[in-house]
């Protein structure tokens, strides 16, 4: 007798193990964004989360909660085995959606912080590159296990006008090389004043597609959202091992 599955009669669709909640944007998405589906080497599902634009989400509104959950859950009963935030401020929200869904939620890049940290020299920092700095809040940090003493520094973006317009501000289009050239410079400077650092986390999900630039121009580890979903896949998709001793 051959395998028997039964499928969950509310699944209608397969094969996406991560489901990854968006924001309503209107700027380019370009590859290596987290909602590019280019970006990754296997299905993702993407859903865009009613009512939640770049200034609500990074503002704090509460009032996203439901709206956040909902989607959610949509993405759970399609089947997916992870839920995953595509900016690094849906962080507000790690705890509630944490509590309240049967899948793991990573809804930040900032989840692999306490990870990074582990990792470094006693003497050494992690450097945060984020979007806002003002909005990046101790609440937020805690929420994703982020000590209120760990040993980090955080530079924003919010004084760089191509990526505040674009992004900050959702103005609607975007000067690329600006905004690549403003993004690196940021880490670059991030690094030059605090000589400590000795990792860079990118929060925000429009900085993975310059995150080699950044490397090659610090020479130091990069995390962001796509490493944190690498990881994410690999841990929920797992494969059999095929080779020889």
């Amino acid at each position: 007798m051959g395998t028997i599955i039964h499928q969950p009669a509310a699944q209608v669709m397969a094969g996406h193990a991560v489901g990854i909640l968006l924001l309503n944007t209107g700027y380019p998405i370009i590859p290596g964004n987290v909602a590019n589906a280019s970006t990754y080497g296997y299905p993702v599902r993407f859903k865009v989360v009613e009512g939640a634009d770049s200034p609500r989400l990074i503002g704090g509104d509460p009032t996203l909660l439901e709206p956040i959950l909902a989607a959610a859950r949509e993405l759970v009963a399609d089947g997916c085995r992870a839920i995953v935030g595509a900016c690094g401020y849906f962080a507000r929200f790690q705890r509630e959606l944490a509590e309240a869904l049967p899948v793991p939620v990573f809804l930040s890049s900032l989840c692999q912080v306490p990870m990074v940290l582990a990792a470094l020299q006693p003497r050494q920092r992690l450097g945060i590159l984020c979007a806002k700095r003002s909005s990046l809040d101790e609440r937020m940090l805690a929420a994703v296990g982020i000590r209120e003493d760990a040993p980090i520094v955080v530079a924003g973006m919010e004084h760089s006008p191509g990526f505040r317009g674009a992004i900050l501000e959702d103005q609607g289009w975007m000067d690329l090389d600006q905004v690549r050239d403003e993004v690196v410079g940021a880490a670059v400077e991030l690094v030059r004043a605090n000589p400590d650092i000795g990792a860079l986390l990118l929060e925000c999900s429009d900085m993975p597609p310059y995150a080699k630039q950044i490397q090659d121009a610090t020479g130091l580890p990069v995390w962001d959202f796509v490493t944190l979903i690498d990881w994410i896949h690999s841990s929920v998709v797992r494969r059999a091992y095929d080779g020889f001793i």
